[in-house]
């Protein structure tokens, strides 16, 4: 890691590096919270989207930490004011993606992780583009993930037969993400995507400190 900080210390030298929009998708329980909390908490670059929703508090939860809750009114009058990246109903409840904080934090070269389904991963990559990385999480079998949603105790047993007939359409748009991991164990998913993200920042189109190091190198004499 001492080697990525001089190469970003030297980026911030020359010019700002823009930051990556980084999309987490997975069917219910197979692990994009779980990998998106550790991502978080092991690289100060990176912030959490909050995204807005419709659906109660559950325990436990903290407005602006964990989703901004609102009225399906005020949502919607959103949406119209275009004031999300993306927005999808899952569930029966609206979930968002507030634009503004998320332009600003790019901006500013920070990356921002996104733990959203297939819908939002879709009208993300159409409204950044270049910004975009998305990985997709599918979990080790069916059966685990009936597991994995009965085992978190979050929703009652109606709730979570209604995620488990949503699975195969979550899992169905799997190849229309950059990068697939199978998340059989937490910590080498979180190891993996780490590595995804550290990539991707390396990418020379994503480093544009590079091009003016480059002439300064060039500009030195040789003997």
């Amino acid at each position: 890691m001492l080697t990525l900080s001089l190469l970003l210390a030297d980026e911030q030298r020359y010019a700002p590096r823009r930051g990556l929009m980084v999309i987490l998708s997975s069917p219910s329980g197979a692990g994009k919270s779980s990998t998106a909390r550790r991502i978080l908490a092991a690289d100060s670059r990176i912030v959490s989207s909050v995204s807005a929703t419709t659906r109660p508090m559950r325990p436990g939860e903290v407005e602006g930490r964990d989703y901004y809750f609102t009225e399906r009114a005020d949502f919607e009058q959103r949406i119209q004011d275009r004031a999300f990246l993306e927005h999808a109903e899952v569930f029966g409840n609206l979930y968002g993606t507030p634009k503004a904080p998320v332009m600003e934090a790019l901006s500013q070269g920070k990356d921002v992780i996104f733990d959203v389904d297939w819908q939002g991963a879709e009208q993300l990559r159409a409204a950044a583009q270049d910004d975009v990385v998305s990985i997709f999480l599918l979990p080790p079998s069916i059966d685990d993930l009936r597991v994995r949603l009965r085992a978190r105790n979050q929703d009652n047993a109606q709730t979570v037969q209604k995620r488990m007939q949503g699975a195969h359409g979550e899992i169905s748009h799997w190849e229309d993400y950059e990068y697939v991991l199978i998340n059989r164990d937490l910590d080498e998913t979180v190891s993996a995507v780490q590595a995804i993200i550290t990539a991707e920042r390396l990418k020379r189109r994503r480093q544009p400190g590079l091009q003016p190091f480059a002439s300064e190198l060039l500009a030195e004499p040789l003997g």
